[in-house]
């Protein structure tokens, strides 16, 4: 029954009989008859003997329960011996809660050592229950008393206070920071725990100290150069450092060329005929301007006086040259008999070379 729903009740009653007794909070009732002291056949009037339970309740338990402690209370002119009607006892051991405190579960009721016996949990510096009446500090399923959530380097209570972790131990800020916390490259102060850093190569940085070295800015999480173990934002690097593209005038900041020291883009070292790019390609050049090889061939290599197609010359190829004419090793051969002519005498005819075996034949 609703807190709301007695005081109805009570307010009903007691418009009907302004006499009656005002119930309470889980109203349990007694009627006792007294016998008179002087005469077995007198007999005094009934007395309504009411006997009030009411659960007070204590201030909220820091383990998140709320403790109860049960009391009586008589409304009478005379003080007459009663007993309880209904017993209330711990759910556990049986024990009656009467005048005692309980501590309600799931509305299941509990005496103080049933429940710290079930339900609280180990200290884990002590290993001593954490009763309900005791503060319980809880991080990540592990439990201490107030008294014992201590630095382990320190002693310091951590209580209210920020802290961190190293193998399961506990450390206030201060201990784990001068214990294992990055030293700034910059100004070589601690890099405290929590706090926002930078790191490159092995190094770290508060997030301020993180700046470019020609212009002083926070460089964050902008692209950067080191150079001789300073860092710089890409302006300021291009300004000072980097190379001009023979090309297209502008710096080189990312993969480069370079050919008859002279610094190209990649993308801009390209054949002069058919613009392909030539980073990573066999080349040639001739008057200062690079070729692939299709492009030279086709524009200043002999052509073969056999087959038509040009003679390279690159990477050590051999050719035969006699009287303006050139030919490939491999068809420098017999007009007749088509046999190797390399390292042989040879007669021409015309156009054609022939052996001295079918001279006879032309």
């Amino acid at each position: 029954v609703s807190h709301a729903q007695l005081i109805s009740e009570l307010a009903l009653h007691q418009s009907r009989s302004p006499t009656a007794r005002p119930p309470l909070q889980q109203v349990r009732s007694a009627k006792m008859r007294a016998e008179s002291p002087t005469s077995s056949s007198v007999r005094r009037p009934i007395i309504g003997l009411i006997i009030f339970m009411t659960s007070v309740c204590m201030p909220l338990c820091l383990n998140g329960f709320y403790i109860y402690f049960s009391s009586c209370r008589t409304e009478d002119r005379e003080e007459i011996p009663v007993k309880m009607t209904e017993s209330y006892d711990c759910t556990e051991c049986k024990e009656s809660l009467f005048g005692l405190k309980y501590i309600l579960k799931e509305t299941n009721p509990y005496c103080v050592k049933c429940y710290d016996d079930l339900f609280s949990n180990n200290c884990e510096v002590c290993q001593k229950v954490i009763g309900c009446t005791s503060k319980d500090l809880s991080y990540k399923g592990r439990h201490w008393h107030s008294e014992c959530f201590l630095c382990i380097k320190c002693s310091q209570s951590l209580v209210d206070r920020p802290f961190a972790t190293k193998d399961e131990l506990l450390m206030c800020v201060e201990c784990y920071s001068s214990e294992y916390s990055s030293k700034c490259h910059s100004c070589l102060k601690t890099i405290m725990p929590g706090s926002k850093k930078m790191e490159h190569k092995g190094n770290s940085w508060h997030k301020n100290c993180f700046t470019c070295n020609r212009c002083q800015q926070p460089i964050g999480t902008r692209s950067f150069i080191q150079k001789d173990a300073n860092n710089y934002c890409m302006p300021c690097y291009e300004k000072q450092f980097a190379l001009q593209c023979v090309t297209c005038k502008k710096p080189i900041t990312t993969v480069g060329v370079n050919y008859h020291d002279q610094p190209w883009h990649k993308e801009c070292f390209v054949c002069i005929g058919c613009k392909q790019q030539l980073a990573g390609q066999r080349f040639t050049s001739r008057d200062d301007f690079a070729y692939c090889l299709d492009c030279f061939c086709n524009l200043f290599a002999k052509k073969c006086a056999s087959c038509t197609t040009p003679i390279s010359g690159i990477g050590g190829t051999k050719y035969i040259s006699f009287e303006q004419r050139q030919w490939h090793t491999d068809c420098f051969n017999c007009k007749g008999c088509s046999a190797s002519l390399v390292g042989r005498g040879f007669l021409t005819c015309k156009d054609d070379i022939l052996c001295p075996e079918c001279v006879t034949d032309f």
